[in-house]
Formats: structure tokens, sequence, C-alpha cells
């Protein structure tokens, strides 16, 4: 009764991880059916599982269907995070020193269940810019209270996304959410030491079911971003997107910019009600940056009291 059932379980696993590895595909033509891309870890974890659990039961018609679902399966789900795996990076030489600290987090200011020591350990780390997504007005008090950093909202009550800088901003903007297609955004033009500038635009996407609006947001953020150099522009925030759906792609060329975060599973680390995840699944959290720029390092920070990991960033400039 066991090995049946045993047998009968690996083939679910490979049936069902293959069918959505396959229709995971049709992102390449299908908004909807790219949903079912952002899971192609998780599909080619079953396969594979699926495959060796089978292979632990007696030889069978139904061990050959399953090992036979799973070699056409398992490249179908690889193809998907291969490019992710393979894509080139521009690293800083070995011991370089940052010449910019960044942090990504969606804070998740509504229901933050420890919102000072999650402030705790954002002062802690020193970074020049903070890049936030979900803020409320209670943390815009509690980061008011403390001081130490310039924020871009002004509008107390209708900032959503906020970027915290350490030197005091040299322009910034807010642009208007009341129009569906416009992700929540800010944007912060900052000194260097040497006398340039840079800008950081931070921003959080919607989910993206149903699809569409995820995507026009994506073109809305594309338009915006070719107003600005790319040389040194840097774009951070929540994209509720992972590097394998093919929106994802699509962006990866259309900003112009090269994504530094690289398989940086960032959620969830608590569950709705409060509880800790045992384990994040998605890449949604993603920062890029302009040709100027060389990565250092990128990590995720701890477990906090979001529904999201941060991501801490370390650039240094090109000579």
């Amino acid at each position: 009764m066991l090995i049946r059932m045993a047998a009968a379980l690996a083939l679910a696993m490979v049936v069902t991880g293959a069918f959505a590895a396959l229709a995971a595909h049709g992102g390449r033509v299908s908004d909807r059916l790219d949903v079912a891309a952002h899971f192609a870890p998780i599909q080619l974890w079953m396969v594979l599982a699926g495959a060796a659990l089978t292979l632990l039961t007696p030889r069978s018609r139904l061990r050959a269907a399953t090992v036979g679902i799973a070699a056409v399966g398992a490249p179908l789900a690889l193809l998907l995070v291969w490019p992710e795996l393979t894509r080139a990076e521009s690293r800083a030489p070995a011991g370089a020193e940052a010449d910019l600290k960044l942090i990504q987090f969606n804070i998740w200011g509504g229901r933050n269940r420890d919102l000072e020591g999650t402030l705790d350990w954002l002062y802690a780390q020193d970074a020049d810019v903070v890049v936030m997504q979900e803020v409320k007005p209670r943390v815009l008090d509690a980061v008011a209270r403390r001081g130490g950093y310039h924020v871009t909202c002004e509008r107390r009550y209708r900032c959503q996304t906020v970027i915290l800088s350490r030197a005091p901003p040299l322009e910034t903007g807010v642009p208007d959410v009341t129009r569906r297609a416009h992700p929540s955004s800010a944007r912060a033009t900052l000194p260097l030491p040497d006398g340039s500038r840079f800008t950081v635009v931070g921003v959080h996407y919607t989910w993206p079911i149903p699809a569409g609006p995820q995507q026009a947001q994506g073109r809305e953020l594309s338009a915006t971003l070719g107003q600005f150099p790319k040389e040194r522009l840097i774009v951070s925030g929540d994209f509720n997107s992972t590097p394998w759906s093919f929106s994802r792609r699509r962006e990866d060329r259309d900003f112009g910019l090269e994504r530094r975060t690289r398989m940086l599973f960032s959620w969830p680390a608590a569950r709705p009600a409060g509880a800790a995840s045992p384990l994040p699944f998605l890449p949604i959290d993603h920062v890029y940056a302009g040709p100027a720029w060389r990565t250092v390092s990128v990590e995720r920070g701890p477990r906090l009291g979001s529904d999201h990991y941060p991501v801490v960033v370390r650039l240094a400039l090109a000579p």
C-alpha cells in the first residue's frame, strides 16, 4: 500500500511540475501564463523530487511513465531559471571598497511586528540610502524621532514608497499615483563626494495577478527611466516579480540597467498572521544600477518585523 501511494505521489508531483513548467513557457506570449513562470524553481524541485521518489519504487509501467515525464519536465523548468544562473555580472575587483551602501526593504509598515527593532537594525547598518515600500505614517514618525536621514516624502499620508538618504537630496520627486498604470514610486538625486551626482528611483509594483496591471506599471516605469541618464542611475524596489518571469526579463532589457540582485530569495519572511515563514521562495526585491557602478556585494538581511527580508547592496564607482 505504501509503495503504491509513493508511486502515485511521485507521478502527481512530476505531472504537476512538468505541466506548470510547460504553461510557464507560454509567458513568452501571454501575461496570464507568465504567472506560472514565477514558480519555476518550485516546478523544477517537484519534477526532480518526484523522479527521485519513483526510483525508490519497484519497476512498473507507472514508474516508467513517471520517469519519462520527468525527462521532459526537468529541462522545461531548468530552461526557465538557466538565464539567471548564467548571466554575467559587473563585479568590482576583489577587496574593492564600496562607494555606496543601499538597503532595499518593504518594511510592511501597516503590520510590521517589530517596528522599533526593524529601525534599530536599519540605523545600525549606517546605509547611505534606504529605499522602503509600504511606508505608513507610523514609520515616518519613528524615523523623524530618530533623525539622521533626509526623507523624500512630504505628503505624509500619501507616500508609500520613500527614499531615506544621509546626504540632503539635490532634487526629489514623488509621481502622481492616482493613475492605475503608475507604480508607487519616489525619486531622489543625491550628491557624491567627488561633486558628481546620481539618481535613485524607488518603486513598488502591484501583484502579477490579475495579469496586465503589473506589466502596464513596468511600461510606465521604463518610460520614466528614459528621462534620466543611465550611467549612474539606480532603481530599487519590491517588483512582486521574479527573475525567471518573462515580464521581468523584458524589463531587464528595457530599463537599460543591470539587475544586481541574483536569485536572492526575499519573500516571505512572515505569514499574514504574523508567524515566521520557514523559507523564502520568491526573489521579488531587486536593485538595478547603471554601467558606472560595479557590484561589491549583495546580501539578504535578517528576518525582522516585515514579511520581506531586506536586501543590502554595496556598489563601487568604476574607475
